[in-house]
């Protein structure tokens, strides 16, 4: 399959198969400069990723995140043409977010652009510009409307512990919501702040440990905002999303790190997706009484160690001496991965910022790494809650006794070491 060219220098160069390494690449002279945390966003500057015009990137990575690497497979396998733009005509946000003074806030976010879901708004004349020949601004943010529908709450209503209203939780169970979709977006000198390091330390180990792949975070200090090639977050508001920074309006939130095996396939080792559910329910009552909910779900498989290493870990558990155990419920994890986790909840906050949350009546979690990091943050919590005993799988005894033990918010005693180690799980 071939293509035909428009026979720009830019599209000559990605159909090319001459290769300029980007450390070897001169300072972009038509880059538009990002001024991070300015609230206008003429003078914030867009984010340009695009591969299209090198001299127009402002960047380290490309749009899309992890995807990249898909796109380079269509492109390779010829089914891609590299010179394709996106038709961007009717994808704009259903529902206004923000702008919020916490956009405005260069400490508050710092890994996703709050302007991700207007970009082909607000920097309209940017992408027409014509002595450019426009610069491809591309979203990291989409934000549209859907219909939910998830079996247990279907119980709920049949136990009454949900109630039909028509407008939010509909008559055959389903799930009125808004979601978004957020790449992300990473500004080095605040992400290094926030885990209080040097910026050059973190871009050393991030070009380390991604096996050199971006040459320009240790060749171009001018570059200041990483696309990182990893998952993103998806937000679900349940009720009227402006509800969700009124303060005289209650507001439920669950911050929900991703579990494939329980989420989807209704694993049982954990509580994941049972305690997802139970955020949900919460969220819709909290609607229902005229505020809102809000579903945060970050893509940080196996406490973003990898689903890889969460089943070698399953393994070590069930296999070792005495069994599955809750007294060494996370020494097994850090035997194998080094560590217990490597989610950094300290950049979680950012996404409560860019949804203009200033404090959330019903925090559903157990995670004081979670309270911790929004309250530090300057959000105010209210209530927090656990997951109702009830709601627990069997096998799943073993992790939910050992994050109690651990120093997990909860409102049940929590074992002493002999009883914690009477705590077992099955073998397979």
């Amino acid at each position: 399959m071939t293509y035909a060219s428009n026979g720009s220098s830019a599209n000559h160069s990605l159909n090319s198969k001459h290769i300029i390494l980007t450390s070897h690449q001169r300072g972009t002279t038509n880059a538009i400069p990002i001024q991070w945390g300015a609230l206008d966003p003429r003078e914030r500057g867009p984010i340009i990723g695009s591969l299209h015009n090198p001299k127009h990137r402002n960047v380290i990575g490309t749009h899309s995140g992890a995807y990249g690497v898909y796109r380079a497979l269509a492109v390779a396998s010829g089914v891609l043409s590299p010179t394709h733009k996106a038709d961007l005509t009717d994808t704009s946000p259903v529902v206004p977010i923000g702008p919020y003074p916490s956009w405005g806030d260069p400490g508050k976010i710092v890994s996703l652009d709050p302007f991700g879901a207007i970009a082909g708004e607000v920097f309209a004349e940017v992408r027409s510009d014509p002595q450019s020949q426009g610069h491809e601004v591309f979203p990291t943010i989409a934000i549209t409307r859907a219909h939910i529908n998830i079996p247990e709450l279907q119980d709920e209503i049949k136990q009454g512990r949900l109630t039909v209203d028509g407008e939010i939780l509909k008559p055959d169970g389903s799930l009125v919501v808004t979601k978004a979709a957020i790449d992300p977006v990473w500004y080095l000198p605040g992400i290094a702040k926030r885990l209080n390091i040097d910026e050059w330390t973190l871009r050393r180990a991030l070009f380390q440990q991604t096996g050199g792949m971006f040459p320009e975070l240790v060749t171009r200090p001018d570059l200041h905002v990483f696309l990182p090639p990893i998952g993103g977050t998806t937000v679900y508001i349940i009720g009227d999303q402006a509800a969700i920074t009124d303060p005289t309006k209650p507001l439920a939130v669950r911050v929900h790190d991703e579990c494939n095996g329980s989420d989807v396939f209704g694993s049982d080792i954990c509580t994941c997706r049972p305690y997802l559910v139970h955020g949900i329910e919460v969220c819709i009552q909290t609607a229902q009484e005229g505020g809102a909910g809000v579903i945060v779900y970050c893509r940080k498989e196996g406490r973003a160690l990898g689903e890889v290493t969460k089943f070698l870990v399953y393994n070590a558990r069930k296999r070792q001496e005495g069994g599955d155990r809750a007294d060494a419920y996370f020494l097994r994890t850090e035997c194998v991965a080094g560590v217990q986790d490597m989610r950094f909840q300290e950049l979680m906050p950012d996404v409560l910022h860019w949804l203009g949350i200033t404090k959330i009546d019903r925090l559903v979690s157990m995670s004081n790494m979670k309270y911790n990091a929004i309250t530090n943050a300057g959000i105010a919590i209210g209530q927090r809650v656990p997951i109702p005993p009830e709601l627990v799988p069997a096998d799943a005894q073993v992790e939910i006794e050992a994050k109690k033990a651990s120093g997990y918010y909860s409102e049940d005693e929590v074992l002493a070491a002999e009883a914690l180690a009477q705590i077992k799980g099955r073998t397979y």
